[in-house]
């Protein structure tokens, strides 16, 4: 009887426990939302957004201080809204993201025994008749779950060729604290759907949505480890990437075994100098597979921050890369549909050769512009501002005169805000990994340019894009071709049919209506042909000169052959 009454106790505590969760996250969001309304909305409509400006520093910063208060208290999904804010450089001012970085490792480690029991209910069985060691320190303590070194014992040792792992166990009840933040985030972005200046830039609860689905699968392991050999699969064959092997006999939804890759961090310039690697080198390849798997894939890592990829030297320094990017943590996953990883190839493109129109066009291909915008002002803005810094890094941006900022603002800060921007429910990933990306880079040179990165991979694409028209033209021409070589034959046979008497059709006009259709068809498939192969000729001698000029001219021969045709039917 005590232990039902110490059972319905521990469950009344834990709903109040909940219910207090939920209110202090709402009180948190209800007061700074007014305060931001005071300071940002109503003073300025009085005539004092001075006192706006000049206090709003201040403001940010105790925001942000409180905000990483409640989040290392809360833990849960708190800890992942503030690395999504510390992450976002390119909208936030830096008085809250600098406060917000030290949520990446920040996070107090769950008791060793509460994460045994959870682990051992999941295997079914004591952790020392499932690993032959574990360690009780942990090497990682994250917001949804923890990370421990273990050896396997000998048997599964010698199955799967790995001695050393990590287990990842999830922190005990984080399903109910997931749900619980959900729903209060849920109630925020209510709130926030109903200020006309939000919600004409974004849909807040279908971001939330977005959020709450990132969530609920990254608290599953099973998907994680599914994650983890897809990401594998997509780079099987490339020698700069590599990954951890899942033990999938040790593996549940709760539960992850993993091969133990713990190599150099990305950031740990110190300990890559001492590797004899250089972090300046390290910076434009760590780019390159982002953008492959963001523009080429369509599935990438939406969490590329430092503790989660490593650079591993090669045991044979003859080896063709010497180091290898190694990426862990895949619970956390975004995916771009193909049309919008041809809007974002478009806008690569646009961007690396600097046509403001074309990346204006763009960004309303990929939907962040409502299709009634009225994008003139814009591509003007975008292409002053790439005539005036296109083509600077970070390092440069920061010795350009202020001045020069202040007066692209003046001219075009108002076009800017008044078009109808809006932010696709994809997109929250997308620019979550860009941005740690580029955190990432800088950190390993200070002088990193993105651009450096951009250029060189756009231009690929670019001669992607030829080689398709190319091989859509010639295509085209086969085709044409194979209907040139059918239709004679097609033509005779129709011909003795109605000579056989076959078709109830008999007419000397019918059949010069044929032969005149016959040497109609041929002259439009040669000039098909000549076209195809003229274009064709054109694209690719901008690349290789002497099949350009090989394809330019086998052109003449269709066009011969159609001024030959035209002649005799004449």
């Amino acid at each position: 009887m005590k232990s039902v009454r110490r059972e319905q106790g521990g469950q009344q505590a834990g709903a109040a426990g909940t219910r207090a969760r939920y209110r202090r996250i709402l009180r948190f969001a209800a007061w700074n939302l007014t305060v931001t309304w005071w300071f940002e909305l109503f003073l300025p409509r009085l005539g004092l957004s001075r006192v706006a400006e000049r206090t709003r520093a201040k403001r940010m910063r105790r925001f942000a201080q409180r905000f990483h208060v409640l989040a290392v208290e809360l833990g849960g999904l708190m800890i992942k809204v503030g690395q999504y804010m510390s992450s976002r450089l390119d909208v936030l001012p830096p008085e809250i993201t600098a406060e917000l970085e030290g949520l990446q490792d920040e996070v107090p480690p769950v008791p060793f025994l509460e994460l045994r029991a959870l682990a051992e209910a999941e295997l079914g069985a004591p952790l020392e008749l499932v690993f032959a060691s574990v360690e009780e320190n942990p090497i990682a303590a994250a917001s949804l779950g923890q990370a421990h070194r273990a050896k396997l014992l000998p048997g599964n040792a010698a199955d799967t060729g790995l001695q050393t792992v990590v287990l990842k166990v999830q922190r005990p009840g984080i399903g109910a604290i997931v749900d619980v933040d959900l729903a209060a985030l849920r109630k925020v972005g209510g709130w926030l759907s109903r200020i006309r200046i939000v919600s004409k830039r974004a849909n807040v609860p279908a971001l939330v949505e977005e959020f709450a689905k990132t969530s609920l699968e990254e608290i599953d392991y099973l998907n994680e480890a599914a994650n983890l050999e897809r990401f594998a699969a997509d780079f099987a064959t490339d020698k700069r990437v590599t990954v951890p092997g899942v033990v999938w006999e040790r593996t549940t939804r709760r539960v992850l075994t993993l091969e133990d890759v713990t190599a150099i961090k990305i950031t740990d310039s110190q300990a890559l100098i001492a590797a004899g690697i250089d972090p300046a080198e390290v910076a434009p390849v760590f780019a390159a597979v982002m953008f492959d798997q963001l523009f080429t894939n369509g599935f990438f890592h939406a969490d590329p921050h430092p503790g989660n990829i490593f650079v591993t030297p090669e045991a044979d320094p003859s080896a063709d890369h010497p180091w290898k990017l190694t990426f862990i943590d895949f619970g956390m996953m975004g995916e771009v549909p193909p049309a919008t990883r041809n809007g974002l190839r478009k806008l690569l493109i646009a961007a690396a050769s600097r046509d403001g129109k074309g990346l204006v066009a763009a960004i309303g291909d990929i939907g962040v512009l409502v299709p009634s915008a009225d994008t003139a002002e814009l591509e003007r803005a975008m292409t002053h501002l790439f005539a005036r810094f296109g083509g600077m890094g970070f390092a440069e941006l920061r010795d350009v005169d202020p001045r020069e900022f202040r007066d692209f603002a003046a001219e075009f800060g108002d076009v800017v805000r008044s078009l109808p921007f809006q932010l696709p429910e994809n997109f929250l990933l997308i620019i979550r990994a860009m941005s740690l990306t580029s955190g990432v880079c800088s950190s390993l040179d200070a002088r990193f340019n993105l651009w450096d990165s951009v250029e060189p991979y756009a231009a690929q694409l670019l001669r992607d894009e030829r080689g398709n028209i190319i091989k859509d033209v010639a295509t085209q021409a086969l085709d044409a071709a194979a209907v040139t070589l059918r239709l004679p034959k097609r033509m005779d046979g129709l011909i003795t049919d109605i000579e056989n008497g076959s078709l109830a059709v008999a007419s000397p006009r019918l059949e010069r209506q044929l032969a005149r259709l016959i040497r109609t068809a041929h002259l439009a498939v040669a000039a098909l042909i000549f076209g195809s192969l003229l274009i064709a000729g054109s694209v690719v001698r901008a690349n290789d000169t002497v099949l350009g000029d090989v394809l330019m001219i086998a052109s003449t021969l269709p066009l011969l052959y159609g001024l030959w045709a035209g002649r005799r039917r004449s």
